[in-house]
């Protein structure tokens, strides 16, 4: 079965100098990832103060789900953007598609940060916010998909793990980002002036960036058309029964790692609103997370560069799913510092570093001519379906069952699948291809 993953003989090498990946590179898709990651995501940091300018209500409670409903507007048009936006960049290339995402997140950003309140234009106020949400959803679905294609294509053959691990840790990165600029905002104004104009702040911040951000990408050296070194032989028009292969076990991979994800993102609200610590230890709690996020995200990757990309899914996938239920257990029991700072940064740091591997792997298994927009889909429907429900139904789960556990169970089933489609990936790591093929080659 293997074997058909396998190509006779692997494309030449090319010269080190042409392998060479560039800081530029790296650079440009990764600080425009950061950038609309911060985009998207400050709307939820402040959710209440948009829910009050542009949604007012007599009750309050009203105002914020509305303004959380707009937030969820953004998921509804991301697996169009993957569509629409990786189809392109496997057509005219990952640079035109990466400069396309971001000027349509910039654009979005900027009018969510200069319409007016409701109580200044009406019904138009939270129509241009929906708006503004719909097309940050459709950019930000297309900037997944051909940017890790690029990362992958630009790095050389043995560091291309370490290079496509900048994706999902420039993702934590950019909430760790959001975070600390409503951390900042939030101690150095009054909460009268946050609700105000303080929110439209932090937006604009992201907003100004759309200068540098289009010249950065613009500048980038296109990737689409170089040669690659030993990858997987795929049949290299449409999609192959191989590929697709891939393409499923990849959206079940991506929807457990979304799932976790997001139910570790739950922990600020599982804190206050289940345990019932102080403020200050809840937030950290998303602080931590997110810190040791990065670190495992670049060492997934720098890992998988040197033990292959399977063996470094398979086994600190094994590790996380052992640690899950014991580490929740112990938060939830003793409700303490070092329960939820130390044991929820270790499981972050030992759950995170296979999604790395798995991001390269995913990438080196499909076709050129289909990679940046099967990534990109199968990256939003999983995102759109799963990212947008989880934290809904471990609340549930709590109310149903009234145990604090609850979130245990649902990061165990979820685990649990990642881990058997991780199981049936092939492995795409040059070295170990390289093996391979010397092994089946005649002496």
């Amino acid at each position: 079965m293997a074997k058909q993953f396998i190509q006779e003989k692997p494309d030449p090498v090319l010269d080190a100098a042409d392998e060479r990946l560039t800081r530029h590179a790296v650079l440009g898709a990764t600080i425009g990832n950061i950038l609309e990651f911060y985009d998207f995501g400050t709307y939820s940091f402040f959710a209440i103060q948009i829910g009050q300018a542009f949604f007012p209500t007599s009750d309050p409670f009203a105002s914020l789900m509305l303004s959380l409903a707009t937030f969820g507007a953004g998921f509804v048009t991301r697996p169009i953007g993957a569509i629409v936006l990786g189809a392109y960049s496997d057509r005219a290339g990952r640079r035109p598609a990466m400069t396309v995402s971001f000027g349509m997140m910039s654009a979005a950003i900027l009018l969510l940060g200069i319409t007016p309140s409701y109580e200044t234009i009406g019904i138009a106020a939270p129509l241009l916010v929906i708006f503004a949400r719909l097309v940050q959803g459709f950019a930000l679905g297309g900037e997944v998909g051909p940017t890790t294609a690029y990362l992958m294509e630009a790095a050389p053959a043995e560091g291309r793990g370490f290079a496509v691990s900048f994706q999902p840790a420039s993702q934590q990165i950019a909430a760790t980002a959001g975070a600390l600029v409503g951390e900042i905002l939030s101690l150095t104004m009054t909460s009268e002036a946050l609700n105000v104009y303080g929110w439209r702040i932090a937006l604009l911040l992201g907003a100004a960036t759309l200068p540098f951000g289009l010249w950065l990408r613009s500048s980038l050296p296109e990737t689409l058309h170089r040669p690659e070194a030993p990858a997987l032989i795929i049949q290299t028009v449409g999609k192959s029964p191989a590929a697709r292969r891939i393409m499923s076990l990849g959206f079940v991979i991506l929807a457990s790692c979304t799932i976790i994800t997001y139910v570790t993102g739950y922990m600020t609200t599982y804190a206050l609103s289940t345990l019932h610590v102080s403020a200050p230890l809840a937030f950290g709690t998303t602080l931590v997370s997110n810190t040791v996020g990065i670190a495992a995200a670049l060492l997934g990757g720098w890992l998988a560069d040197r033990a292959g990309r399977w063996h470094i899914m398979i086994w600190p996938q094994i590790a996380a799913l052992l640690m899950t239920y014991p580490v929740i257990f112990w938060i939830s029991e003793s409700r303490s510092a070092l329960a939820l700072l130390g044991g929820l940064g270790a499981l972050t740091l030992i759950g995170t570093i296979p999604y790395s591997a798995f991001y390269v792997s995913m990438a080196e298994g499909l076709p050129k001519n289909i990679r940046g927009g099967a990534f990109a889909t199968i990256y939003a429907f999983a995102i759109a379906l799963f990212g947008g429900t989880a934290q809904p139904v471990v609340t549930w789960l709590i109310y149903l069952t009234g145990s604090a556990l609850a979130p245990a169970w649902y990061m165990l089933v979820a685990s649990a699948a990642g881990l058997l489609a991780m199981l049936m990936m092939p492995e795409t790591a040059p070295l170990k291809i390289n093996s391979a093929v010397n092994k089946q080659s005649p002496p």
